[in-house]
């Protein structure tokens, strides 16, 4: 079995390519901030990365004191988005809000350096164990 085969390094090139994809899209999003009755595209959340992290069942908080506040749960909570897909469309159809296009760009970056750094590092780790640094 070759290192490029193993499991996490797979899935980090994986991730990596779909940034990649996302950014070519957001660009692209930006790019046509003013350009007549365009429609921002966005890539889906990839699921093969994170169905593959096992689900952590939800831990209850015990309640140690009467007058403690009774607590909901722990690790199996579901945050739901701030906003929804809300695109407001300028009277030449336009639909490219770009502070939001922009916050995306920004988070999409943040998470390929942190995919890149774990590839890296993990590469390095191998390279160690095997003798070879």
């Amino acid at each position: 079995m070759t290192v490029s085969n193993l499991p996490l390094f797979s899935m980090l090139r994986t991730r990596m390519h779909w940034h990649q994809e996302r950014q070519k899209l957001l660009a692209e999003n930006v790019a046509n901030a003013d350009t007549p009755f365009f429609e921002p595209k966005d890539l889906a959340p990839l699921e093969a990365v994170s169905s593959a992290v096992p689900a952590v069942a939800p831990l209850k908080l015990a309640r140690t004191d009467p007058g403690h506040i009774g607590g909901g749960t722990l690790g199996g909570t579901q945050f739901a988005g701030a906003r929804g897909q809300v695109f407001e469309k300028r009277p030449r159809g336009n639909a490219v809000n770009l502070e939001d296009e922009m916050m995306k760009v920004a988070a999409n970056q943040m998470d390929y350096q942190a995919a890149t750094t774990l590839y890296g590092r993990s590469l390095g780790l191998i390279k160690t164990a095997i003798g070879r640094r």
